[in-house]
């Protein structure tokens, strides 16, 4: 961005007058030049600034006459990111947003300027400011939030991104979820302490995500922060489903998702899915291929099916049998083995005295004895590059080797 002065008004009532040398990402590097409290230091701050702007330049005369005194600059009287804001405009029209929210500028203004940067609603008049859009008042703002929080809005903008990404038979849907914390003492019944990857102990609340195979996002609901992420996986696709008559989806999801529940609710929904899966051990189908094939190396891609039947105390509960894709890659493999091999580094030295025995899964310890666990670091390298996929209904035929391309979009490579 190009450096520019602005003008800020002070809590005591004065102007200060600052230069942004930069805005990236939400973070701005600003020079404060100082305050002025009448119409004369106000323009000789300005003038001061305009100095520091072009310190080191020299000046083109083009012998043109101009206002004000000799060499005094021209006086910008407004400025606007007319390329960026009418991008993004034409997006928002592309998307449908336009018709789905009745051709409500105040809903778009604040999209926007969310996009331009992430900031708060009183900020988000500031950045509309600075694009050169004229925006509605604060107060304004404040009246059309409800608006914006009804179900039947968000269900119009959700319909929009569905229509905008053509769903229809063999629809392919990924889900993930995450949490928001807040910083307040104590819960209200929707926002409450719950699991927090990042060990958190305040209050928080659920957020699911559900997009298509490219990423477009088609549905966001919000839960209670101490639900399982688990739990809110059928809800949102049975509504998502419903709202959208879509008879045959499939739905992919990461190993955090695949609990009992879910795979009941998803059969019972007639749904297909392929699910992330842990491997807790070396499957047989991987080890029968070492023992084939021990003097080669394992393809890139290379993908072997194990039928997995359910138990008799399974099928009572309505578990179905299922099947086990396990895809390898090189590039998995080399970043596994590469983090197996600092870890046991690790690991040696803290057994060697020359380090302090902290957190490492390699660290055996027997009473006072520590010793590296050699049996978990092969198994970890055996396991290095393998991904597991359960297959709910995709591949009829039990083939996996055709996984990536059974469902248009999906990416087995992470």
């Amino acid at each position: 961005m190009v450096a520019y002065v602005r003008t800020v008004k002070t809590a005591s009532g004065a102007t200060a007058v600052q230069i942004v040398w930069s805005s990236r990402k939400g973070s701005r590097k600003i020079e404060h030049l100082g305050s002025a409290h009448d119409d004369t230091g106000l323009e000789l701050l300005k003038a001061a600034a305009q100095e520091r702007l072009v310190a080191g330049q020299q000046s083109l005369d083009l012998g043109l006459d101009r206002p004000g005194s000799p060499g005094a600059p021209l006086e910008i009287m407004a400025t606007r990111s007319a390329h960026l804001w009418e991008a993004l405009c034409a997006a928002y029209r592309v998307l449908g947003f336009d018709t789905a929210t009745g051709g409500d500028d105040v809903f778009r203004d604040l999209v926007a300027a969310r996009i331009i940067e992430p900031t708060s609603k009183v900020d988000a008049l500031r950045v509309l400011e600075e694009t050169g859009v004229q925006s509605a008042a604060y107060r304004t703002l404040k009246r059309r939030l409800p608006v914006f929080a009804k179900p039947e809005f968000r269900q119009a903008l959700s319909a929009a991104c569905a229509a905008h990404a053509r769903l229809g038979p063999a629809s392919l849907v990924l889900y993930d979820v995450t949490t928001l914390h807040f910083e307040t003492d104590a819960g209200d019944g929707f926002r409450e302490p719950g699991f927090s990857k990042e060990r958190r102990l305040d209050p928080q609340i659920t957020v699911g995500l559900l997009t298509d195979a490219s990423g477009l996002p088609l549905n966001v609901a919000a839960f209670e922060g101490n639900r399982a992420e688990t739990a809110t996986m059928v809800p949102v696709i049975n509504e998502f489903k419903a709202a959208h008559q879509l008879s045959d989806v499939t739905v992919v999801a990461d190993a955090g998702m695949i609990s009992e529940a879910n795979q009941l609710g998803l059969h019972a929904a007639k749904l297909t899915y392929i699910l992330g899966t842990r491997i807790p051990f070396v499957p047989d189908v991987v080890r029968e291929w070492r023992d084939k094939h021990a003097d080669e190396a394992i393809p890139d891609g290379l993908v072997l099916t194990q039928p997995w039947p359910s138990t008799s105390s399974e099928k009572a509960r309505g578990i179905p049998d299922r099947v086990i894709h396990y895809q390898y890659r090189h590039h998995r493999a080399r970043k596994t083995l590469r983090g197996i091999d600092e870890q046991v580094a690790k690991a040696q030295r803290a057994v060697d005295g020359h380090a302090p025995v902290k957190r490492n899964r390699y660290i055996q310890l027997t009473g006072a004895t520590k010793t590296v666990n050699r049996q978990l670091e092969a198994k970890a390298r055996a396991l290095a590059g393998w991904r597991g996929y359960a297959d709910g209904g995709v591949m009829p035929t039990g083939d996996g080797s055709c996984l990536a391309g059974a469902v248009p979009g999906l990416d087995c490579s992470a």
